[in-house]
């Protein structure tokens, strides 16, 4: 599942709050149909400030001279609707990190001032730090890349960029051209597209990364992100990334951010309710309402008019560009917020009866097993001394799968649980599907073929229909992997107007998603077999 931002806006962390202050002071720009054309100071919007505050984040341990590893962050993602206000914001942050206070100077002890003068403005702002508070300096010589797929896409950023520092104090720092923006001692903002990549893989210390839903390795974008990664490293510099929702199909750079583990990149992106559909008017205007809220400029019966109208052609970059829901296109089995919907917090205690789906790989995909109740809970099992989830990727053991962990975790599930059936599918896994039956019995473990297309079909529909339904007693655990490999199925088409799953793309598993189906399965015809019932306690007859 994305990250995503929880909501909360919380300052309780040091920060440059020097920034947000020194860019309403420096930057302007004119109203938006406005009656005056009189440029005005840029003020961020709620959601615009809580992104800076945690770009700017000090960690609490900073010493004086660190760069980038000063910060919390190295570089951070927003994922907000079209129009919702990211290009004049990224261009206020990129206009910040020319010329504005947004290195780390150390731990002010109280009467410190950040001056203007100090730094060739002219303009006389001052702000004055609270004791404690982390500092700011401007980069010595700042070098830095706006990036887009396209000079149109770039022109988000770069436009009013431009109007920022042609309608204020900037323009006595900062010379504007067409193609890069000329800054104190040699500094520079440059503009880089997929077509003009010449100054790729020079050293810079930010980079404005625009778009990058639609980054990828097709376009060749995916290697420009990697290329100025390393340029800022090797000058301790960040970046930032802003950007609409994406199809998961295409695995785009915005996708590889949100979906990346390391905890030195912050993710916001504010997520409708799940239980809302964007093909209803109604539900669709609480959508907009959720995911616009705070872009005061936004008007909803515009957004609506809209979005009503790229609904009946492109309905999944409809609910992607106004929605902010990662939405796949034509040909996906079971939209991931349909199923995060279903999710609940229960516990299933040992001895619970359930049923367990397996889906068994060798070297490439991964091996799982999805357990589910007979009253409709789903969940991920844990197994050995260290609570391990029952997923196994082949590239956490050395490149292939643990087949004794495997069958450890087999005999645990039997053990803890009443398991009254399991469906596992047996290619690659013959021997040990054999075994299980000779210690459980083939009437607990049956060999459950996905590549019958009939079966399988039918299997697919009974989990798609038992998850989007109205009144569906289905829920499940929540678990972050298999939402992502539902998200990534794919409808193959076959005969008869069935189909049964493939990959949206070769690096995108399905592997738990496919056990997920195994496991309603089973569960379904467990309770078609009578053995949802509770069973009759055995009682013994003394004859005298």
């Amino acid at each position: 599942m994305v990250a995503a931002d929880d909501g909360t806006w919380s300052t309780d962390f040091p920060t440059l709050f020097v920034v947000p202050d020194w860019i309403t002071r420096h930057c302007r720009l004119q109203s938006v149909g406005g009656l005056d054309d009189t440029p005005l100071p840029f003020e961020m919007y709620d959601w615009q400030l809580r992104i800076t505050a945690n770009l700017y984040r000090v960690r609490p341990e900073a010493e004086l001279g660190q760069l980038s590893t000063a910060f919390h962050f190295r570089r951070a993602q927003a994922v907000a609707p079209q129009k919702s206000g990211k290009g004049p914001w990224a261009a206020s942050i990129v206009a910040a990190e020319g010329v504005g206070p947004v290195l780390f100077n150390g731990w002010a002890r109280g009467g410190e001032r950040y001056r203007c003068t100090d730094y060739r403005c002219g303009c006389g702002w001052v702000y004055e730090y609270e004791p404690g508070e982390p500092m700011g300096r401007p980069w010595n010589k700042p070098l830095i890349q706006i990036t887009a797929t396209s000079e149109d896409q770039t022109d988000n950023t770069y436009r009013p960029l431009q109007e920022m520092i042609r309608n204020g104090p900037l323009s006595e720092l900062m010379r504007v051209g067409e193609q890069f923006i000329r800054l104190p001692n040699d500094g520079r903002i440059d503009v880089v597209t997929s077509s003009a990549q010449s100054r790729l893989g020079n050293p810079i210390t930010f980079a404005s990364q625009d778009e990058t839903g639609i980054w990828t390795d097709g376009n060749g974008m995916t290697k420009v992100a990697t290329t100025q990664r390393r340029g800022l490293a090797g000058m301790s510099g960040r970046s930032l990334e802003q950007t609409n929702a994406w199809d998961p199909t295409e695995n785009s750079v915005a996708q590889k951010t949100a979906e990346t583990k390391v905890k030195d990149v912050y993710r916001f992106h504010r997520l409708p309710p799940k239980d809302l559909d964007y093909g209803k008017k109604a539900d669709r205007r609480k959508i907009h309402a959720a995911v616009y809220q705070g872009s005061t400029h936004i008007d909803l019966d515009a957004i609506e008019g809209e979005a009503s109208e790229l609904l009946e052609k492109e309905p999944a970059e409809a609910e992607r560009f106004h929605g902010n829901r990662i939405t796949a296109g034509m040909g996906a089995w079971l939209q991931q917020d349909r199923w995060d919907a279903r999710r609940a917090l229960e516990d299933v205690p040992d001895g619970t009866r359930i049923v367990l789906g397996f889906d068994g790989s060798e070297v490439d995909d991964w091996t799982g097993i999805r357990a589910e109740t007979l009253e409709g809970f789903q969940f991920t099992p844990l197994y050995g001394p260290d609570r391990r989830r029952c997923i196994w990727d082949p590239v956490e053991w050395d490149g292939q799968v643990p087949r004794l962990e495997v069958d450890a975790a087999v005999d645990e599930l039997f053990d803890r649980y009443d398991v009254i059936r399991m469906y596992a599918d047996p290619p690659y896994w013959t021997s040990e599907v054999a075994q299980w039956q000779a210690r459980h019995g083939e009437k607990r473990v049956t060999e459950w073929h996905t590549s019958r297309p009939v079966q399988m079909h039918a299997a697919c529909e009974q989990l798609l229909t038992d998850v989007v339904k109205a009144d569906t007693v289905f829920r499940h655990d929540g678990c972050e992997t298999t939402s992502i490999h539902v998200r990534n199925a794919r409808k193959a088409a076959r005969p008869a107007n069935r189909y049964v799953l493939r990959k949206a793309a070769i690096h995108q598993k399905i592997d738990l998603a496919v056990c997920s189906i195994l496991a309603h399965e089973a569960a379904s015809d467990a309770i078609a077999a009578g053995l949802a019932r509770p069973r009759k306690s055995s009682k013994m007859l003394i004859l005298r």
